[in-house]
């Protein structure tokens, strides 16, 4: 059994992550890293954050799946500092590519993968580069929320939380391309979400737009909002699905929407300032559409303002009652699939694949 420590020589990241201290720390949603061996036997130790011997924390705690060729072997909640997983076993040696996916949010919790162990000749390698590269950012729906609970009457779980069946992902595998996800739930870009319609300040996501990410918890004494990211994923494609959450504060006032719109222009300015040749796309509409002519606006100011025209936007449909809620009445996987497939669509088109 030969054992392999995380390094971007043996593990391709998937998302932002960050190597520290001999691991290989996944902080925002749908984070993690992918390998490949040809061998019969493979193990992968996870290590957990603050949250994951907290009893405390069982509603926060990360979820994590692992797949072998496609299939999901591996959906637990990371409950203690340390867990092993089998996720491989043959009795002669196959090819075999392992992918772990951080299914839940940063906000809640962190995790990194700590070890490998394998039964090959060989060692691990980087899982193969996918034809194209997107960058996707934005909110609760993003992240999945929800999605395993159909049930708006709920609330919000780690557990019930998987990226991969939410919109955003679902369009990274349909177009055949690498993605990173930037998303926290309830956030937005001059307010996060506000049942009283009072200004949310310190839920806006343009703040943590340059880090690993955002949590409460911990992971070797430091939060991933402490950490640069480093822009070293060059996407083809970025989409940014914000203002859901800024609508609870902005709801019909004039000069609220237009602190919105300012603000947004602003956010385009600092997305492009790390992003020089990538299309830009605004999206937004899932969970309510009344701020999209501000997102419109607001791509209009920024081309008016910098000359840049590389830039487009794309209103989605409200979902509807018949397609069925998740948690706290978030899409189902129906209205994702439906999302996917329109953005999809969209995208195919803009970028010319």
């Amino acid at each position: 059994m030969k054992i392999f420590t995380p390094s971007y020589q043996n593990l391709k990241p998937l998302g932002r992550t960050q190597l520290l201290n001999e691991t290989l720390w996944m902080a925002y949603s749908g984070s993690g890293a992918a390998f490949t061996f040809t061998g019969k036997h493979c193990s992968v130790t996870i290590a957990g954050d603050s949250t994951a011997a907290d009893a405390a924390a069982t509603d926060n705690q990360v979820r994590l799946a692992i797949e072998v060729n496609g299939q999901r072997v591996v959906e637990e909640l990371i409950d203690a500092p340390k867990k092993t997983y089998t996720v491989f076993e043959a009795d002669s040696a196959q090819p075999v590519e392992v992918r772990i996916i951080k299914l839940s949010e940063s906000a809640m919790s962190t995790c990194a993968i700590k070890q490998i162990a394998v039964d090959t000749e060989d060692r691990i390698y980087p899982a193969a580069d996918k034809p194209h590269r997107i960058e996707i950012v934005g909110d609760s729906i993003t992240c999945g929320y929800g999605t395993d609970d159909l049930d708006g009457e709920h609330h919000f779980v780690t557990g019930t939380e998987d990226t991969t069946k939410a919109y955003a992902y679902k369009t990274a595998q349909a177009l055949n391309a690498d993605y990173s996800l930037v998303s926290l739930s309830g956030y937005g870009i001059i307010s996060g979400y506000t049942a009283t319609a009072e200004e949310k300040v310190d839920q806006i996501l343009p703040r943590y737009y340059d880090k690993l990410g955002f949590s409460y918890g911990n992971y070797l004494g430091m939060k991933p909002q402490e950490i640069d990211w480093r822009f070293d994923f060059t996407p083809e494609l970025i989409i940014i699905n914000l203002g859901t959450n800024d609508d609870s504060y902005c709801l019909d006032h004039a000069d609220r929407q237009l602190d919105y719109r300012q603000n947004y222009t602003a956010f385009l300015k600092k997305v492009r300032s790390h992003n020089p040749d990538a299309k830009i796309l605004c999206v937004l509409g899932m969970m309510g559409d009344r701020l999209y002519p501000a997102v419109e606006a607001a791509a209009a100011d920024y081309t008016a303002q910098t000359g840049d025209s590389n830039i487009a936007c794309m209103p989605f449909p409200v979902q509807l009652a018949e397609d069925g809620y998740a948690a706290d009445w978030h899409p189902s996987i129906v209205t994702h699939d439906k999302a996917a497939a329109r953005l999809t669509a969209f995208v195919k088109e803009l970028m010319r694949w």
